[in-house]
């Protein structure tokens, strides 16, 4: 008997005088086939070490069965939990998932972005870098009817499917809850500008403070540079200090960012909630850590990633896919850090 190096179907099937059809619907476990003939292909497939070939059945199919998926970062919980819904949802509708990271780079992001349309994914979700400045590397993507959906961090300038939080109503919830504590002197502390969740933050925690009769002080909305990281967070808090500026409340754009913040006034015996409250945004698991407990905004990131997924198959499986804009409240959670009853007087 030949053995074959490299097993096909017409391999098993001449050898079973049966048809590729045949080989091919019992191996899928086709209720027209009988349990004989199914033992006898798989007993075959099996001692010639047969693999489907994916890539001529997706040529084929006009379709790889997969899905290419953008993050900035894979170590951030946010990301990575937003990662596992996708995967959740993607693998049930029988779709695999390439996961590539920009590592907040937007050289990196275009190379990535690249790559994943050579391998003909069907469809991409993406997050952008923070350097992103230009979408020419995903309008591609749309020139060659492949779908995007992004989440969290958006194009501006395409139209194309997204899921995000209000970072608008989220960002005036807690700089409304601070007032509502008693604190008038809130500082905030921003990320990187180019991000539309920056902008959209810093607009929400203005219009708290304006709407509620307090004043505008550029000096107390912070800079902490192109970071969302703990040390920038740290770094920008004993700017502050140094220059003089003390906040009686600080709204952080990011919880890393928070927790710097409350590291660094602990270390210049700033005493939090007593002397100065602190909230985040995403509620990550440190936030339940630290002592005391971050007040944070809650991002769902788990259903985000389902989300994208659904609006992303909907656009790969409809003949005239449709744009949908899916915005998810992000729910405040109070906790130690702006937990006091009143706040501290002002000096």
């Amino acid at each position: 008997m030949k053995v074959y190096k490299e097993a096909t179907i017409v391999d098993i099937a001449r050898e079973l005088n049966v048809s590729k059809s045949t080989v091919s619907r019992a191996l899928k476990n086709h209720h027209s086939i009988g349990e004989a003939t199914k033992k006898a292909v798989l007993d075959l497939a099996k001692k010639y070490n047969y693999h489907p070939n994916n890539i001529a059945y997706s040529l084929s199919k006009k379709s790889t069965k997969t899905i290419g998926v953008i993050v900035p970062m894979l170590s951030h919980y946010y990301f990575s939990t937003v990662i596992s819904g996708i995967e959740e949802l993607a693998y049930k509708a029988g779709y695999k998932v390439i996961i590539c990271q920009s590592a907040e780079s937007y050289k990196r992001e275009v190379l990535v972005s690249q790559a994943l349309l050579s391998n003909k994914v069907d469809g991409l979700i993406v997050s952008i870098s923070r350097e992103t400045h230009d979408s020419s590397h995903f309008k591609v993507y749309q020139d060659r009817n492949v779908p995007i959906v992004f989440f969290d961090r958006v194009c501006p300038d395409i139209e194309a499917s997204s899921v995000t939080v209000d970072d608008y109503q989220g960002a005036y919830t807690a700089v409304e809850h601070l007032i509502k504590k008693g604190y008038r002197k809130i500082a905030h502390f921003a990320g990187p500008p180019l991000l539309q969740i920056t902008q959209k933050r810093i607009e929400g925690y203005k219009d708290a403070l304006l709407n509620n009769g307090l004043p505008l002080d550029d000096k107390l909305i912070r800079d902490c540079g192109e970071g969302l990281e703990q040390e920038n967070g740290s770094q920008a808090t004993q700017k502050m200090l140094d220059e003089g500026i003390r906040p009686d409340a600080v709204f952080a754009i990011c919880d890393p960012i928070a927790i710097g913040v409350m590291i660094t006034l602990k270390k210049n015996a700033i005493k939090v909630p007593d002397e100065v409250a602190v909230v985040g945004f995403c509620d990550e698991p440190i936030a339940k850590v630290i002592e005391p407990q971050l007040s944070t905004l809650v991002q769902p990131a788990f259903e985000i990633g389902g989300l994208t997924v659904e609006l992303l198959l909907n656009q790969i499986e409809s003949s005239v896919p449709l744009v949908e804009k899916r915005v998810l409240k992000a729910e405040l959670m109070v906790r130690g850090s702006s937990g006091s009853s009143t706040a501290p007087a002002l000096a």
